[in-house]
């Protein structure tokens, strides 16, 4: 996505030694127009709280600001998104079965022109 130019905010990226993670994060999706969730294998695996918590952080975000949450699929089935979350596998999404990271980032530059170079995703 940097290649293309979008401003990304990637939570262990902005994260310093001794920083709470909540509140950074917390920071982090509310200043973010979108949040781009890459659903993975591991993403969805039972006790990751903290994917849970972003997700659910992003859903509340987009309750007041509108359409906020764009998923990609990443090794993973219908059956297993809906499995996790019927409501996310609901979402039209990316999915790196049929796209390569590179197109990906090029849809999502498209969605954010003219805005692109000016608003954060995550």
């Amino acid at each position: 996505m940097k290649k293309q130019g979008l401003k990304v905010w990637y939570d262990t990226n902005k994260l310093k030694w001794g920083d709470s993670m909540r509140e950074k994060i917390d920071k982090g999706l509310a200043k973010s127009r979108y949040g781009v969730v890459v659903l993975s294998p591991n993403y969805i695996a039972e006790h990751k709280y903290w994917t849970k918590a972003e997700l659910n952080g992003l859903f509340q975000v987009e309750s007041i600001n509108g359409k906020v949450i764009l998923p990609i699929w990443h090794n993973l089935t219908k059956k297993q998104v809906v499995e996790y979350s019927p409501i996310i596998a609901d979402r039209k999404a990316m999915t790196t079965a049929s796209m390569t990271a590179e197109e990906i980032a090029v849809q999502l530059k498209e969605l954010f022109t003219p805005e692109a170079t000016e608003k954060t995703i995550s």
